[in-house]
């Protein structure tokens, strides 16, 4: 596995097309989630707008600084999935939120790239300072759950989020 953490350039337009595009189709069809929600929240088609609005830099509206990330296959050079990192934490996102929101495109599944993609996210942790940092997943979520508890998570306790049992983890990073 030659995985790597990139930031989004425009060398990478085509392969987030294909990515969010599966992604999508899959949302439709399966009704899986759509986690991270930050790489949806524009439409990739413009993707100067896309790319400049990705990460949040206004905290007016109570939104919290974060990065976004995309897990690259180097040998394959195809995006396998996003992880949004959260600088710190504020009401909303210390109850069912966390510093980390991942996901992992659907024909990449359960092939151990959430794990690695977490591992690399919590080296970015590091670098901005964070050194506990908290991560949920809702309870049905079982694969979100081992990505979770093979970096080190451990389960605080399961609060409610819209009716669903959402599980906290927390994970000390050496």
């Amino acid at each position: 596995m030659k995985v790597k953490l990139i930031k989004l350039t425009k060398e990478y337009e085509k392969q987030l097309g294909e990515m969010i595009d599966e992604w999508k189709l899959d949302q439709q069809v399966n009704h899986t989630d759509g986690s991270p929600w930050v790489i949806f929240k524009n439409d990739y088609r413009d993707f100067d707008y896309y790319l400049e609005h990705l990460e949040t830099k206004d905290t007016s509206q109570g939104f919290v600084p974060d990065s976004v990330f995309f897990l690259l296959d180097e040998e394959r050079n195809r995006l396998l999935g996003a992880v949004n990192i959260r600088h710190y934490l504020n009401e909303h996102l210390l109850k069912c939120g966390g510093h980390i929101g991942d996901g992992i495109r659907p024909s990449e599944r359960k092939k151990g790239y959430a794990t690695e993609m977490i591992r690399l996210a919590l080296l970015e942790c590091k670098k901005l300072g964070i050194d506990r940092v908290l991560i949920c997943c809702n309870s049905s979520n079982i694969g979100s759950r081992k990505s979770i508890l093979n970096n080190g998570g451990v389960l605080e306790n399961i609060v409610m989020d819209d009716g669903e049992p959402m599980e906290r983890y927390w994970i000390d990073i050496k």
